[in-house]
């Protein structure tokens, strides 16, 4: 015969306790310690399990935080995620992430989401921002934090990095080693990052009084395959190849040295390499990849900190004409064996 299903009927016979009670050690209110400490010893030697459903039914919370990301296997994410869990968990959230292929229709049905009590709140970072997005967005049932640039006036709290100034420092730093013929491998040019690093890469270039020769610029995806596509066409390329390659992103900038590997040259003698994200990858490639670093890490536990402040409550819960925060996250050059040699 099964064994009965212990309720907080059960717990609060065995306890000695009237219900009440057992509600409130189990909602977190205040109740003596004596008798919290029966309560959750009868619980925890009859096996009661709370009901998560109905606790988040009648206090109208799922204590769940939702994460959107373009691809949770990229480890620029992955650095964002370790930020956030930690943070959240102390708040007694539990983190559930989206892979939504950053296509802008996934991310509006997590937004939507939130009006169902998926979630409590949510951290997104989109690559492409398109009108639909920002009207969930300004719509959001509950407080949203996003990873990335959105326009001003969006009411939606926002941490950013400054991956323009990030391409400006790559850029100097390949000048300032003397390469000339610098070729530029970029992801899509429909999204955000794609969009302002090449916009960065020819004003870096213009300010350099360096004109930016076509035949030397690469877009792809932000994937490894983009990066050794795009280094076999800039190779190619009818006037001699670059003397240095700047990539929108490491993942790019890996697949750059796998080609340059295989096709007998030398790093950074022949070519440098530039990445961006300094993600833990860089670190460990070969050669060792100078990256700027956009502060992955830090976007993310700053955008923890921002949604946990709407969860409780101080500041409102969703943000006010004009009292939506933005926060910056300032980049910088981690120089490595790619541009200055040492390692190989």
């Amino acid at each position: 015969m099964a064994k009965p299903v212990p309720t907080i009927t059960t717990i609060a016979e065995a306890a000695g306790v009237s219900i009440a009670s057992v509600s409130r050690v189990f909602n977190g209110q205040p109740v003596r310690d004596s008798t919290r400490r029966r309560v959750l010893a009868e619980a925890e030697r009859l096996g009661y399990v709370p009901n998560a459903v109905a606790r988040s039914l009648k206090s109208n919370r799922t204590d769940q935080v939702a994460f959107a990301v373009e691809d949770i296997g990229n480890p620029v994410y992955l650095a964002m995620l370790r930020e956030i869990q930690p943070v959240l968990r102390a708040d007694g959230f539990r983190l559930v992430v989206h892979s939504t292929g950053g296509d802008p229709g996934e991310e509006i049905e997590v937004l939507r989401g939130l009006g169902r009590r998926h979630a409590d709140g949510l951290v997104i970072s989109p690559i492409r921002v398109t009108p639909d997005l920002l009207g969930a967005l300004a719509q959001a049932a509950a407080p949203v934090v996003v990873i990335g640039s959105v326009p001003p006036g969006t009411p939606v709290d926002n941490v950013r990095a400054d991956s323009r100034t990030g391409v400006r420092l790559a850029l100097r730093h390949l000048l300032d080693i003397g390469r000339r013929r610098i070729g530029f491998v970029n992801g899509p040019l429909d999204t955000v990052p794609g969009e302002r690093r090449d916009a960065a890469f020819r004003d870096g270039m213009a300010e350099a009084g360096r004109p930016v020769d076509e035949g030397l610029v690469h877009v792809g995806g932000f994937r490894r395959e983009t990066g050794a596509e795009g280094a076999r066409r800039l190779l190619a390329h009818p006037h001699g190849p670059p003397d240095a390659l700047l990539c929108a992103n490491d993942l790019i900038a890996l697949g750059a040295l796998d080609t340059l590997r295989a096709a007998g040259l030398r790093v950074p003698d022949d070519v440098a390499v530039v990445g961006m994200d300094d993600t833990e990858l860089a670190a460990v490639s070969w050669p060792t990849l100078t990256s700027v670093c956009l502060g992955s890490a830090e976007r993310g536990r700053r955008a923890a900190g921002l949604l946990l402040d709407r969860l409780r409550g101080a500041p409102p819960a969703a943000p006010a004409a004009g009292s939506a925060r933005t926060v910056t996250v300032a980049p910088r050059l981690v120089v490595r064996a790619s541009t200055t040699g040492g390692d190989q």
